[in-house]
């Protein structure tokens, strides 16, 4: 069955204004038989973003809207494709009480969710790992190198794969290898390391998927997607699901990337 379960809405504040109804329409259009729109949920109310038009996560004043919104299109294409009702969530180290409480409030309404690092902390300040290339060398400075940036990005996801989020914690791990963003300007030597063999065994071990993200591939100082070959590789071996998603945060972005993937 043919699905994309990472897409973005005209709720995201830094993504475009194109309406459910034309992300829906493309996916009909490529045949998608099931699609899951995954929002970015709103930080939580303490953390402060660090981006600088501080629009990580969606206006929560927005997010009933939002709910309501896809519950309607649900219905309107019900004939036509399965909509799910979602959330991209973001780990972020120190505060997975409020994430906990969120997810409490929220998890009820949700059909699909993903659990995704974009923030690493450092001492007592966070950085946006993947919002530009510059804010990336920023972070390879704060750490002394891109090697202890890659440690503390995958210890992290590792993190989030361990923690205790609640009942409705998400089933989905999201852009695993999102570090490698700009890799082609901060090469590094990334391999199946004791980390990764590590994530890969936790997801296992808790019955989770990975997002098999296509956007890498058309990110220009990336150009794979995420999580990188060889992790898909190992995934693969250990028979951990990869659930294709296209994170488009445009409608002609869905699908994007799908036929390169080794989906089978």
């Amino acid at each position: 069955m043919k699905v994309d379960k990472h897409i973005h809405t005209p709720f995201c504040p830094h993504g475009s204004p194109d309406s459910l109804q034309q992300y829906v329409e493309q996916a009909i259009s490529l045949n998608f038989c099931e699609i899951s729109f995954t929002e970015h949920a709103p930080l939580p109310k303490s953390f402060s973003d660090p981006t600088p038009d501080r629009d990580s996560g969606m206006d929560p004043d927005k997010l009933d809207r939002y709910i309501q919104n896809v519950q309607q299109v649900k219905k309107e294409f019900e004939p036509d494709i399965r909509i799910n009702i979602g959330l991209e969530v973001d780990f972020i180290e120190g505060f997975e009480h409020e994430t906990t409480d969120f997810l409490n409030e929220y998890g009820p309404y949700l059909d699909d969710s993903i659990l995704s690092v974009h923030f690493l902390k450092h001492e007592e300040e966070y950085d946006c790992l993947d919002f530009s290339a510059d804010v990336f060398a920023h972070i390879v400075q704060k750490f002394g190198s891109v090697s202890k940036v890659y440690d503390k990005y995958y210890n992290t996801v590792l993190r989030s794969v361990q923690a205790n989020l609640g009942v409705y914690k998400p089933k989905r791990i999201g852009h695993m290898t999102l570090v490698h963003k700009f890799q082609t300007r901060f090469p590094y030597e990334d391999t199946l390391s004791p980390i990764i063999l590590a994530i890969l065994d936790e997801i296992k071990m808790k019955d989770l998927a990975l997002d098999y993200n296509g956007a890498g591939l058309f990110k220009p100082l990336c150009k794979e997607a995420y999580p990188a070959p060889f992790v898909v590789k190992a995934a693969q071996q250990k028979k951990i699901p990869l659930v294709y998603g296209s994170d488009a945060h445009c409608a002609k972005d869905l699908g994007q990337g799908y036929g390169e993937l080794h989906l089978g």
